[in-house]
């Protein structure tokens, strides 16, 4: 018979890594950074096209970018698991975009936070509200890429 094991709490799993000293561990019994592997950016530009071009967007819902620069594999992989399991998407290693509940947002935010004040770091976490017209006029150049994010123009000729 398997046991089924209860889903953790985020900031409970972080409180445990601490208990265990995240400074100076060995990395997660993974292959490094395996975390950091990305979508191809066509498929990216396609979930940003996506939230772009969605007719109606849901009432309460929030556009926010969560970006971070966090020294810690194991506190990264467990921010990336994080940010995933609350429905942002990956744009970039250390950049997500999310169109989420108000309330969900807080929560990150807080999370997030949390995160930030559990151990020594020089890291940062930055959740950054955009507006949808700012999203619109993103501007995407990559390798064999180079998208105007630009929808619903509406564009006047004078004669």
């Amino acid at each position: 018979m398997t046991k089924q094991r209860t889903p953790q709490n985020y900031i409970d799993i972080l409180r445990k890594l601490k208990r265990a000293g995240i400074e100076n561990s060995p990395p997660a019994n993974r292959t490094p950074n395996d975390f950091d592997e990305l979508p191809d950016l066509e498929e990216r530009v396609e979930k940003i096209l996506g939230i772009v071009n969605r007719p109606e967007r849901k009432q309460g819902n929030m556009l926010f970018f969560v970006m971070y620069d966090i020294e810690s594999d194991k506190v990264r992989y467990n921010v990336v698991k994080y940010l995933e399991r609350q429905g942002c998407i990956r744009m970039q290693k250390s950049i997500f975009l999310a169109d989420l509940p108000g309330e969900t947002y807080q929560m990150i935010k807080a999370d997030l936070a949390e995160v930030q004040a559990l151990y020594d770091n020089h890291d940062s976490i930055i959740v950054c509200p955009v507006s949808l017209d700012l999203l619109q006029s993103m501007k995407v150049i990559g390798k064999s890429i180079n998208i105007d994010v630009v929808v619903k123009n509406k564009n006047t000729l004078f004669f």
